[in-house]
């Protein structure tokens, strides 16, 4: 789950103290919102917060201050308020009042507060004035127009309530893959820090590194004898919103935004995406987010089969208990047991008899197979493949040697050519193509011809540096030009003569999208055929959980670009590693190595820091069978320039 969740949390089992400081400046936030949905005195619900903003800024212990009764002495803690917290860290019950608050208030309203910018205050308004109980009747009011007639809202505040209703829904539904390992390797390395932990690793579509993922699930490795402390351990960590349930070897609980000591930040986002993904609205969703992690607590001897049946997917795991059926095995979470001696013994009390495993590999070897990369657990040929021995060596981030899709402040880029040259330096990269945005993309800022060529003067001169001081890096100059009509791109040929290379991207995408897959593809098809064209940036204009990509047959794309490459014209695809995007899918990936299109992984980098974000493209090309061959990104330098001549 994902957005705000206003319940109150379940004690810890562990306590006390029975509540964490975050826990309890959450708790008095939310009765200060549901009593001003209950139109409650002014005075009182301000009290509530001022106390939560008070708690949410102090360093002292909470469960200390408040056995010493040095809570009181807080300003802005009175008495009744004071003794209300005490109880429920010191106890581990709320106050009652406080849940008669939370159980009295129609679900719906508080469902409501869940969408962005709209507070307490218009929720009221809205169901006093027009019954509005739920997402699903304000929804209703809004297309019916009913909203915007209530006095202090208008139609632009009832469309925002609808773009609301939208972006919640996405964001509730799942998690971008960037934000899922934010969380899970936060967790994952604070639980592996835990006296008595043997190995603490994320599992499930996070560790197949899958696009998009629903909740977290962690295995740990622990010894029987440990698994008590261990667990009352986790359950005291810091970023835990709420224990959802805990026994012996599972925990379910909530975390959120606490968990990050060096405080939660979406970084730079460039103006085009920003606006696919909600905004400023999209950034108060993760500000406030929450997200639903299991962690299982296994033995050593136990944990690679629970490791490997939680990785999954699904579709994996059915192939492989198949193929141990086959040779008279039974695989589950908890053993490779021989079915003649499991008799009626099932779950934990067979993990006795199971085959050994040290690791991973050595349950695929007791199956006949070679290891499979997790990335690759998708049922999409890979038991094949590890069968035969004809599993790819997936690329490395350490193949990596340059990226040629970054912006500067030429166009919306927030760092300088010198910045981003030389951050790019620092990382160990031998090279950095330029590409910033073209004339047309008016909110990008894009790039005139003439600040373009001065660009590259400039370029020229640092290159000749470098090779007069025998560095080896160098900087390529390019342009992203946006596709124009009938496959023309946004700079005179004259002009594009005088690069390195272009990137053509769809940035139109209100024309895209309301045009047929034929006309998409056809004018994709020309724009690949215009020789200055060297990459086809972000292929479908896709947005994760932002708006879907235009309709186009990427098969019949990727084809095209095929013959080309074959006729000796370098026409290369972009998997843009922007975590927003990933785009060219991993699931067509493996169709470009196969016709033997070349693939650049690029950052899209509109930042220094935005250069990291080659490495969720890695993650996106191993799940897609690349190797280092297959990506023009392990090309040194020199025959980079070869290709790109």
């Amino acid at each position: 789950m994902a957005g705000n969740d206003f319940t109150l949390a379940k004690p810890r089992p562990t306590g006390p103290p029975f509540f964490s400081r975050n826990q309890i400046a959450q708790a008095l936030h939310q009765v200060a919102v549901l009593l001003e949905l209950q139109g409650a005195n002014v005075f009182r619900l301000r009290s509530y917060q001022n106390a939560s903003r008070t708690l949410g800024g102090i360093t002292e212990d909470l469960g200390e201050l408040v056995a010493t009764g040095e809570l009181f002495d807080i300003k802005g803690i009175g008495k009744g308020l004071g003794s209300a917290i005490s109880q429920a860290v010191g106890e581990g019950r709320w106050p009652s009042d406080w849940v008669d608050l939370h159980n009295n208030t129609p679900p719906g309203l508080i469902e409501m507060l869940g969408i962005p910018g709209l507070g307490p205050k218009r929720i009221k308004i809205m169901n006093e004035e027009l019954g509005v109980d739920s997402i699903a009747t304000l929804r209703q009011a809004a297309e019916e127009d009913a909203i915007a007639g209530l006095k202090g809202f208008g139609a632009k505040s009832q469309q925002k309530m609808l773009d609301g209703i939208e972006l919640l829904a996405r964001f509730r539904a799942r998690r971008r893959l960037d934000i899922g390992l934010m969380y899970g390797e936060a967790f994952e390395q604070k639980i592996a820090s835990i006296d008595g932990v043997i190995k603490a690793q994320l599992a499930g579509s996070a560790r197949r590194r899958r696009e998009t993922i629903g909740d977290l699930d962690i295995v740990v490795g622990v010894l029987d004898e440990n698994k008590d402390r261990v667990s009352k351990a986790i359950l005291g960590l810091p970023g835990i919103a709420d224990v959802k349930g805990a026994g012996e070897s599972k925990i379910s609980l909530i975390l959120d935004t606490s968990i990050f000591e060096g405080g939660f930040s979406v970084g730079h986002i460039d103006p085009n995406v920003m606006a696919a993904i909600g905004g400023d609205d999209y950034e108060q969703l993760e500000s406030g987010g929450t997200i639903d992690a299991q962690v299982r607590l296994v033995t050593p001897e136990v944990f690679p089969f629970t490791l490997a049946y939680f990785t999954g997917s699904k579709e994996h795991n059915i192939v492989m208990r198949q193929r141990a059926i086959d040779r008279g095995l039974r695989l589950s979470e908890f053993g490779l047991v021989p079915e003649a001696e499991a008799g009626g013994l099932k779950g934990m009390a067979s993990a006795h008899l199971s085959l050994p495993a040290l690791d991973e590999a050595d349950i695929y070897r007791h199956l006949g197979l070679d290891w499979v990369s997790p990335e690759l657990r998708e049922d999409t040929g890979e038991i094949a493949a590890a069968t035969d021995k004809l599993l790819p060596r997936l690329i490395v981030p350490s193949d990596i040697r340059g990226a040629l899709h970054n912006h500067t402040t030429l166009s919306d880029g927030d760092a300088s050519l010198e910045q981003m040259a030389d951050a790019a330096r620092k990382i160990g990269w031998n090279w950095l193509g330029i590409a910033d945005h073209s004339p047309t993309l008016k909110i990008a800022n894009g790039a005139s011809a003439e600040d373009l060529l001065a660009q590259g003067e400039v370029i020229r001169q640092y290159n000749s540096a470098w090779a007069k001081e025998g560095v080896d890096f160098r900087l390529f100059h390019g342009v992203e030009s946006d596709i124009l009509e009938d496959g023309k791109l946004d700079h005179p040929d004259d002009i594009l003569a005088e690069l390195d290379y272009v990137v053509a991207s769809v940035h139109a995408m209100t024309k895209w999208k309301n045009r047929d897959e034929v006309t998409n593809t056809e004018e994709l098809l020309r724009v690949i055929d215009h020789p200055a064209t060297s990459i086809l940036g972000h292929p479908t204009g896709r947005i994760l959980q932002g708006r879907d990509g235009y309709e186009v047959d990427m098969f019949a794309v990727i084809e095209h670009m095929a013959e080309h490459n074959a006729a000796g014209r370098m026409k290369a695809v972009e998997l843009n590693a922007s975590p927003y995007r990933l785009d060219l899918d991993w699931r067509l990936c493996k169709y470009a190595k196969a016709n033997n299109v070349p693939v650049i992984i690029n950052p899209d980098a509109h930042s220094v820091r935005g250069l990291a974000d080659v490495a969720y493209g890695v993650m996106a090309a191993r799940k897609g069978w690349l190797e280092s061959d297959d990506i023009l990104n392990s090309l040194s330098g020199h025959d980079m320039t070869k290709r790109l001549s």
